[in-house]
């Protein structure tokens, strides 16, 4: 974004100074930093602008061919809306007040918001074949914008971070996961523009996505609210700084004699910072991460999540819908699109041998029902390239080509796409057999060839016994010798399960239960 200066008398230190300037700071007129070069704009769209500026200060927007013009309020803010061109060139925007601004490079096309945890945050050369694809990532139309990690306990106005266009020299630093889906939309949409805006942080739960009113309107989640609070009233500073010191005395005797017995040095301990500004804090990250994109104008938003709330997979079941009910409220796009990862299988006990490995399926089927509960969602599932020995697989390819499968068909109309795998629907038990049926059946069979795999049954005892699965047309029945009397069935109830259980186009079917069995992480926040 390149300041034009109105007199030739503007001095460098004033330049300095606007430069730098905070937005609550209105010496000139300033645009938040997701309006800036190299940014793309969403098509088909009004367009809303905005800013900051002296109070009553006339501003006027000019956007490509397109013009409109505002006056700040009382508190130096403002904000338009204006008609995005139908451009398939670049175009330039202008802002004028007292000073004038100038915005270049900009592209109209698909912007979507890439969101989440660590899955999300995986770069491109995290990936698997991370050379390969970064001597491939040549696509100018494909711009990336990176949201720096910052937590907030009230919501911000701006954003630190910059638009990138994709080359073999920047793509390795860009979401994995949001770079191979836009650049599938990019393939299949005719070299459409796509804008990847990565808001994102590892080990982030997902009530730190929400903002504090969508929450504090549930009301079943008051109690988990006012934990936390009680956590960040009881906080002392000076008490945490005595147990730092400690710790650190304690680790400095630790490392000498690591290094006197040639061993490696442990990890030095860190302060504990206040829980007030915790990324891990409800709405903190709403606060500093997503406030500061409003309103912006996208297409959707993609979202890899889950792994830090798979404790509280029953909480996950309110928190999650309340999340993108909450966004498309505040982006004033009621039927935002929004599809996201079912996390893949990960053995988060693999250090207790006596852990329940449940709780993940629970969380699978916490995102299980958001899909069918939750309009205009879809779900990319990953059950057939997890890495059991790490939380991070690396296969970020089909993981992006398949959100963008759910995208290309229910957001862009492109027709003949098989775009999920098998989703449960409905049972049916007749004597010692359970018949399932699916939605997305077609050609049902095992990816291997072999039998089909991670099928249980229970009778009324409610123990699961392995079962034997077998297709019939568009259905699977069940059954089990010693089960005769059967209630209930799962598939891939268990967090290192990798089943194998596919359609003909090869998607992996979610994991699912037909029982409603108390869930083990019930209560729990």
């Amino acid at each position: 974004m390149k300041i034009l200066l109105s007199s030739s008398r503007f001095s460098a230190a004033v330049l300095l100074a606007a430069l730098s300037s905070l937005p609550s700071a209105h010496a000139d007129v300033k645009l938040p930093r997701i309006l800036s070069d190299h940014m793309v704009l969403q098509s088909g769209k009004t367009s809303t602008l905005w800013g900051w500026a002296d109070p009553q200060e006339k501003v006027t927007v000019t956007l490509g061919d397109k013009t409109a013009s505002t006056t700040a309020d009382a508190l130096g803010k403002w904000s338009l809306k204006l008609e995005v061109p139908g451009s398939k060139s670049p175009i330039e925007m202008t802002v004028s007040g007292k000073n004038m601004l100038k915005v270049q490079d900009i592209l109209v096309g698909e912007v979507w918001i890439c969101s989440g945890q660590s899955n999300m945050e995986w770069t491109v050369k995290q990936s698997d074949n991370a050379a390969a694809e970064a001597t491939a990532g040549n696509y100018p139309l494909i711009r990336h914008f990176k949201v720096t990690k910052t937590p907030a306990a009230t919501p911000q106005e701006d954003i630190q971070g910059a638009w990138v266009v994709c080359t073999p020299e920047t793509v390795s630093d860009f979401s994995g996961v949001g770079y191979f889906f836009g650049r599938e939309l990019h393939k299949q949409l005719a070299g459409r523009p796509i804008g990847l805006i990565a808001s994102n942080w590892g080990g982030t739960p997902v009530e730190s996505w929400v903002s504090r009113a969508a929450m504090e309107a549930e009301a079943s989640l008051k109690p988990f609210l006012d934990s936390w609070d009680r956590h960040v009233a009881i906080y002392d500073p000076s008490k945490a700084q005595e147990i730092f010191e400690k710790a650190k005395a304690a680790w400095s005797k630790q490392a000498e004699d690591a290094k006197a017995e040639g061993k490696p040095v442990p990890p030095q301990p860190n302060l504990a910072a206040s829980p007030a500004l915790r990324s891990s804090r409800p709405a903190n990250l709403y606060n500093g991460m997503i406030a500061p994109l409003l309103p912006l104008s996208v297409k959707g938003a993609i979202w890899y999540q889950g792994e830090s709330n798979v404790s509280r997979a029953q909480q996950y079941k309110t928190l999650f819908p309340l999340m993108i009910q909450n966004w498309r409220t505040d982006f004033k796009q009621p039927d935002l699109a929004f599809h996201f990862v079912q996390i893949a299988p990960y053995r988060y006990g693999k250090n207790n041998p006596a852990a329940d490995l449940t709780p993940c399926a629970e969380l699978w089927e916490a995102q299980l029902e958001t899909l069918k509960k939750v309009s205009n969602t879809g779900m990319a599932v990953t059950t057939d390239i997890g890495n059991l020995d790490s939380i991070h697989p690396g296969n970020k390819q089909d993981v992006g080509q398949r959100l963008a499968l759910w995208a290309l068909s229910k957001n862009y109309g492109v027709k003949g796409l098989v775009y999920s795998g098998p989703i449960y629907k409905d049972s049916k038990i007749t004597g010692d057999k359970v018949r399932l049926s699916f939605d997305h059946a077609q050609c049902l069979k095992a990816r291997d060839g072999a039998a089909l795999t991670h099928f249980t049954i229970a009778g009324e005892d409610k123990v699961f016994t392995a079962a034997e699965a077998k297709v019939e047309g568009d259905s699977i029945v069940v059954s089990c010798k010693d089960v005769p009397k059967p209630v209930a069935v799962r598939f891939g109830w268990r967090e290192d399960a990798l089943p194998n259980l596919v359609n003909g186009a090869g998607l992996p079917a979610s994991p699912f239960r037909t029982d409603a069995f108390p869930m083990v992480t019930e209560g729990k926040f």
